[in-house]
């Protein structure tokens, strides 16, 4: 079997997520100029609300102290560093594509951590029912693009486990 070299699709899914991640943010600082917590509805699920995501994922490690955006960011070029690896081994096109966009979504992250000392989150997704309001945490593309990577990733998991059972049923 031939394999292809598909770092350079990673590579260029990485640069199209960091480049849409770092426009939107600047956008949202820049030219919006949405001060923190004030939302602008854009549909009714769906807000623009400026926060200072000091932590990770839902604010977690938010009380790291003033080293601690430098602690987060070198902890999330160390895991770019293991995808970089990873990508090299990458087997299918969908496989290559999921790493590129963590790896993207993770530099984008980091270079607000390091600009800012904190990241910039601005989606609000919600909805409002007769039995309770639902909302989740604001997040940015960044974010999007790694839940996406690590979802795809799970999906070529599943996926190749169903090629490997076809594979040994005897025909």
């Amino acid at each position: 079997m031939i394999r292809r070299n598909l770092m350079p699709l990673g590579l260029i899914a990485a640069l199209l997520v960091l480049a849409a991640d770092q426009l939107s943010k600047w956008w949202v600082v820049n030219r919006l100029d949405l001060p923190e917590l004030r939302q602008i509805v854009l549909l009714p699920v769906l807000n623009l609300t400026m926060v200072q995501n000091r932590g990770v994922t839902f604010g977690l490690l938010n009380g790291l102290g003033a080293w601690g955006h430098y602690i987060l960011a070198v902890i999330a070029l160390a895991v770019v560093v293991a995808l970089g690896f990873w990508l090299r081994r990458a087997e299918t096109r969908l496989v290559a594509v999921a790493i590129g966009a963590i790896a993207g979504g993770a530099i984008g992250n980091v270079i607000d951590r390091l600009r800012f000392g904190w990241v910039v989150d601005f989606i609000h997704a919600h909805i409002d029912t007769r039995w309770g309001d639902f909302s989740w945490y604001v997040f940015n593309l960044a974010d999007a693009a790694i839940v996406c990577g690590v979802a795809a990733l799970i999906l070529d998991t599943q996926l190749s486990r169903r090629r490997q059972r076809q594979d040994r049923v005897p025909t």
